[in-house]
């Protein structure tokens, strides 16, 4: 472990944040240097994807699951080994395909007997969904079915085998990885669990300066081995102090109008309401709202704040909204996307309704 890393380790009981003031501030250092480390050490495997590594760490400080998308080879396997080691969790992998069935994931319940064969009782076996950080890799390979035995799990933190309810140790953090649903033998998620995610992350081809140090680093034999940061203790303080940053009545009310304006007719304050009520089908539930108060947290709590701002807000938006409004069948026509809806929405959206602020 790195001096760097293990000072963060050692440093991260972090404190409530309705003690004192000099302890929350004490506590929001602390927090961000356990950050920087958590970035340094994952940087020693990564190459590039910053942005990528930036929202997956937000999303575990917001205690929320992530859904990684890009075609294969683009390392999104490994960005969550790696953060499995450098976090102190139990890991297990469930790698999706077409005969995975809704058992294989949440476990099942056996008739068992004892070492003389005259008792009989029924034993629950725990899949692997039993764990804290789980990798549902290539999820969307799988029959929707399947794919639904991850909803109760992630939303309520409990799994229901045979009408008995089994509670999950916590954190719990799904990474689950997505080939694009153009690609042979892929299924779309419902939208139900589309909404189970905090962010849907879009992982970008390296560039040509990154896939030089990717084959550099990779062919020449030695691999570097991240230290371990945080364990589930210090995970779970962490998103204790995230969740009591301030979120002020004005920043809340554009979060409320900004979701407002993903719905055809939804009002928010939109200035291209008409543009909207054309391309979307469907627009983001109050989930999405939820998940843009606690990511603006998350990033206030980086910056070293206590507040979090509109900007917060903005800058996480697009990982939050792209995958909870469904464009409209002209909309794939005309090839406008989520990403092209939210940019959209973010310079249309006044920051502050009229007569306030």
């Amino acid at each position: 472990m790195t001096a760097a890393a293990e000072s963060a380790f050692n440093a991260a009981g972090f404190t409530p944040a309705d003690a004192e003031p000099e302890s929350v501030r004490a506590a929001t250092e602390r927090f961000v240097a356990a950050w920087g480390a958590l970035r340094r050490e994952i940087g020693r495997v990564i190459v590039g994807q910053d942005v990528v590594v930036e929202q997956v760490l937000t999303a575990l400080m917001a205690d929320g699951h992530v859904l990684l998308e890009g075609v294969p080879g683009l390392g999104k396997t490994l960005l969550v080994r790696t953060l499995a080691e450098v976090l102190e969790l139990r890991t297990s992998r469930i790698q999706f395909t077409p005969d995975v069935m809704p058992a294989d994931i949440t476990g099942t319940t056996l008739l068992a007997e004892d070492a003389g064969g005259e008792d009989r009782s029924l034993v629950f076996r725990p899949g692997p969904v039993f764990t804290q950080l789980l990798l549902a890799d290539e999820i969307n390979r799988a029959t929707p079915r399947t794919q639904a035995a991850l909803l109760e799990a992630m939303q309520e933190r409990s799994v229901t085998v045979g009408g008995r309810t089994h509670r999950l140790d916590r954190p719990f953090l799904v990474l689950a990885t997505q080939n694009p649903v153009d690609q042979e033998g892929t299924h779309r998620l419902p939208e139900a669990q589309l909404d189970r995610f905090l962010f849907k992350v879009l992982v970008p081809a390296a560039d040509r300066r990154e896939l030089d140090e990717i084959l550099t680093r990779t062919t020449r034999g030695a691999v570097a081995s991240p230290a371990r940061v945080l364990d589930a203790a210090a995970v779970l303080a962490a998103q204790r102090l995230a969740r009591q940053v301030l979120v002020t009545p004005l920043v809340r009310d554009y979060v409320v109008r900004l979701v407002l304006a993903t719905h055809p007719g939804g009002g928010g304050g939109g200035a291209d309401a008409a543009w909207i009520d054309r391309v979307v089908a469907e627009g983001a539930s109050p989930r999405a709202g939820q998940a843009l108060m606690s990511a603006a947290r998350v990033l206030a709590l980086v910056d070293g704040r206590h507040a979090a701002c509109i900007d917060d807000v903005m800058r996480i938006a697009a990982p939050v909204l792209r995958h909870r409004i469904v464009p409209s069948f002209e909309a794939e026509t005309d090839g406008v996307d989520g990403d092209r809806i939210v940019a959209r929405l973010l310079s249309s959206v006044p920051r502050t309704e009229a007569g306030r602020g």
